[in-house]
């Protein structure tokens, strides 16, 4: 049965200059000359002005640049329609109106036209996703991986490794159509060798620190520190603006506020937190709890101390600093109570200390690069390096897969051979889930429902 032809604002839904109207399907060429009747269809790819008519009353609707692309050659494969045009919000509702009493038409679900192309061959899975984290994107790097993405690194170095284990099968399951004939022992340790090359890439690739993800989901920072040690002055110094409430009163902040920022083009999610003491305050002691579960769930520390804490640092706020991810900050330096000089190149559970005001921003600034080199640091490879997993589904199914392939290297003399190879089936299956490529059509709705309308 053929699939109705699906239509959407493909632009955003804000007042614009241009609003972008896209039709995908088999009836796309005839509903554009329904809407622009009197007029010849324009050439594919060659965009040309025509009046938009509502069929049902006559209306002139809109005076329009509209283009058709001829499938396979969309984005779609299918044939796709659109219409360009002044982004008013009454010209779009009658845009949309008009097509929505066309018979075989019907608005868009979220993701609809991506997803028809990945349907159509025109990309996997991973180029899929790239395209709506494309949309996403809000800094600089995080439109780099996107692009990288799209452009097909991710699905190209896992469609090598589904093939080389392809290879693999091939060459197990030649040693069971011809178990009478002995095949070359040198074949057989080679066959081995090429795939415990191929787990160490997979392992390498799993062991990046979560740069991928982070990336596209943003560095969490954690504010940590005793009360009024000036973690929400900190905060909105870094914000530039007001985003948490300052105050003399200890205990002022109790719950988590969180501030979104752009550093050195990587996204990070600063958390102030509660500061930590004992408290008989119910409300304050939950505030303490979930200080001390951003904490266990940081990307990076950031303890804030004051200069009363140092040298003697409580042994609590130690600790925050002791697994080499810390950052700590002397705040209130301006203050003084502490020598320059007797806190320079010091550091803390091996954390180095930065002394700042962040009332005056002395040493601010020196703070802010060395936090956007380890923001950086944690989100981003060097150059030259491989693309990295930028889902969880991809983490898991590439684990999968590395679990299947060690299982199939360990057992390979004395499990047989047909226990082998299917070993390296369920390892080559679970690749091709992550292109798409195999086993997936239960994944899609997960996949494509994040997207936007239209897109």
């Amino acid at each position: 049965m053929t699939d109705p032809t699906i239509f959407a604002l493909a632009s955003g839904g804000a007042r614009a200059g241009v609003a972008v109207v896209r039709l995908s399907g088999g009836g796309a060429a005839d509903a554009l000359s329904t809407l622009c009747p009197g007029a010849s269809l324009p050439a594919p790819r060659v965009a040309a002005l025509r009046d938009v008519i509502d069929p049902a009353t006559g209306d002139l609707l809109d005076r329009a640049l509209v283009l058709r692309f001829e499938g396979p050659a969309s984005f779609t494969g299918e044939d796709v329609a659109e219409f360009h045009l002044h982004g008013g919000p009454a010209v779009v509702e009658g845009v949309l109106s008009a097509l929505g009493r066309i018979g075989g038409l019907r608005p868009a679900e979220a993701g609809e036209f991506t997803r028809r192309a990945f349907l159509n061959g025109k990309m996997d899975l991973t180029q899929a996703e790239a395209v709506a984290d494309l949309v996403d994107a809000e800094t600089a790097e995080q439109r780099r991986q996107a692009l990288d993405q799209a452009a097909g690194s991710l699905g190209k170095l896992y469609e090598d490794w589904r093939q080389r284990l392809i290879g693999a099968i091939a060459h197990v399951e030649a040693t069971i159509d011809f178990a009478d004939e002995d095949l070359p022992e040198e074949i057989d340790r080679a066959a081995q060798d090429r795939l415990a090359v191929l787990a160490g890439e997979i392992s390498a690739h799993l062991d990046d620190g979560r740069r991928g993800e982070r990336l596209r989901s943003g560095v969490h920072l954690a504010l940590l520190g005793r009360p009024n040690a000036g973690k929400s002055t900190l905060l909105n110094l870094l914000a530039g603006r007001d985003a948490a409430i300052v105050s003399e009163t200890a205990g002022t902040t109790r719950d988590v506020i969180e501030v979104h920022l752009d550093l050195g083009g990587v996204p990070v999610i600063v958390a102030d937190t509660a500061g930590l003491r004992d408290s008989d305050d119910a409300i304050e002691r939950e505030g303490v709890r979930r200080a001390a579960d951003r904490a266990d769930r940081a990307d990076l520390r950031l303890l804030v101390l004051e200069p009363g804490d140092w040298p003697d640092v409580p042994a609590d706020l130690r600790a925050l600093a002791a697994d080499g991810n810390a950052m700590v900050l002397l705040n209130k330096v301006d203050l003084g109570g502490v020598e320059g000089g007797s806190f320079d190149g010091a550091d803390l559970e091996g954390a180095v200390l930065r002394p700042l005001s962040a009332k005056t921003g002395d040493g601010v600034d020196a703070f802010l690069a060395d936090l956007t080199a380890r923001v950086r640091g944690l989100a981003l490879a060097g150059a030259g390096a491989a693309p990295a997993p930028t889902r969880a589904r991809h983490r898991h199914a590439l684990e999968e897969a590395r679990t299947s392939l060690e299982a199939a290297l360990a057992g390979w003399s004395d499990r047989g051979a047909e226990l082998t190879a299917e070993d390296l089936r369920l390892a080559a299956r679970a690749i091709g889930r992550i292109t798409g490529r195999v086993d997936v059509e239960d994944l899609l709705d997960v996949i494509f429902s994040d997207f936007c309308i239209g897109k």
